[in-house]
């Protein structure tokens, strides 16, 4: 028997499904209260020192939590390559966008402090802002167009063409629903960073992200049921009819899929996945509750049951569908027919086996070696060397 064989074809897809998940949550977990720390940073800092206190209690962590990020765009690329060639073609700018802020940031976590002078270094403060704002917003506003299907169709050969011009494409992402799950994930990040300040810093800087964090928190949880009822009775699903080969070969053309009622009915045939959405809006409640009450650890904690939460939702919701067509149903996405091959989800899942918990072991040393609050007295006493 051949090695890859002892697993299933239909179980590495559904394993590599989950792991994009993972990936993607852990991102939001890690890289998501760095950008809420940038978007917090105009406001929880009234003076440099104040806001160089915010900015090194991410400065230690912030390159290696964009790991998490590399890691699921690889994982997209190798183990879903017709998603990575539909989306990254179709969202050509919206992507740029998201790059050029997160190359945005990094320059400007090096260059702020190199420099004395309010306009220099409050220059850097609103590209850091935009650093983490702009990554923030796009990514809920991927997610909402995604739910509402992307227009988008396949031709027999497995080319992806897209309606309309890459500048139409891109205004078209801001739609409404959009928007709104656009806020979500801006509004969710944000609270998470004022977690993060709440535990790291300390004085007028913590205190300050404990306010505006608990006014986010409410925002994110607003909107998040808003979309949920909107997702409920004003957006159509997407379902495949007929019978479903869940390990035959990667093409979607091979699949009959149709328009439904809701994305929500999916809860009636699975209603064990509606602890997702419970989570999230408990986590983001209990966290807005932490940081008006002060706590630390645990209010970070809450949060990232938060994020988890109202991301798994989206996943278990859509399951099996990854991407669909709003244009041609037929040509969506899913789980079932836009994977790699059986071999190469084999070695990508060894190789991920070896090298993932290395990560995760390395990742909680770094954060075990620098736990502690970041003082004012650190900022003066090691000007020279920190951000």
């Amino acid at each position: 028997m051949i090695l890859h064989e002892l697993i299933s074809y239909d179980m590495l897809r559904v394993v590599w499904w989950l792991l994009l998940g993972v990936l993607l949550i852990a991102f939001a977990l890690t890289d998501g209260f760095d950008m809420g720390v940038g978007v917090l940073l105009p406001f929880v800092g009234r003076t440099d020192l104040e806001r160089r206190v915010a900015i090194n209690t991410v400065g230690p962590v912030w390159e290696g939590n964009q790991v998490w990020f590399i890691l699921g765009g690889g994982a997209i690329f190798a183990a879903w390559p017709p998603l990575y060639a539909v989306s990254f073609s179709g969202f050509y700018l919206a992507m740029f966008a998201v790059l050029a802020a997160l190359i945005l940031r990094p320059v400007a976590f090096k260059y702020r402090s190199k420099r004395e002078g309010q306009a220099w270094r409050s220059g850097w403060d609103w590209a850091l802002f935009t650093g983490g704002a702009v990554p923030a917003l796009v990514f809920g506003v991927a997610v909402g167009n995604v739910l509402q299907g992307v227009p988008f169709e396949l031709t027999p050969d497995l080319f992806s063409r897209y309606e309309g011009s890459y500048y139409g494409k891109f205004f078209g992402l801001l739609n409404p629903f959009a928007l709104l799950t656009g806020v979500v994930s801006l509004a969710m990040l944000v609270t998470h960073g004022a977690a993060w300040l709440s535990l790291k810093a300390e004085g007028p800087v913590a205190e300050r992200a404990r306010r505006i964090g608990g006014v986010t928190g409410m925002v994110t949880i607003a909107a998040y049921v808003l979309a949920g009822l909107w997702l409920a009775f004003g957006i159509n699903g997407y379902a495949i009819i007929g019978q479903v080969v869940t390990d035959g070969p990667s093409n979607p053309l091979y699949s009959e899929v149709a328009r439904t009622g809701s994305w929500l009915q999916v809860y009636g045939a699975r209603p064990w996945i509606v602890i997702a959405p419970v989570l999230g809006l408990l986590g983001m409640a209990m966290a807005v509750m932490g940081l008006r009450a002060g706590r630390e650890v645990s209010t970070l904690l809450w949060s990232k049951l938060g994020i988890f939460g109202a991301i798994a939702s989206v996943g278990l919701t859509m399951f099996p569908f990854i991407l669909p067509s709003s244009i041609d149903p037929r040509s969506s996405l899913t789980v079932w027919d836009s994977s790699s091959s059986h071999a190469t989800l084999f070695i990508m899942l060894v190789a991920t086996a070896i090298f993932l918990p290395i990560i995760l072991l390395y990742t909680a040393w770094v954060y075990r070696v620098l736990w502690g609050k970041v003082t004012a007295d650190d900022i003066t006493g090691n000007s020279d060397s920190v951000y």
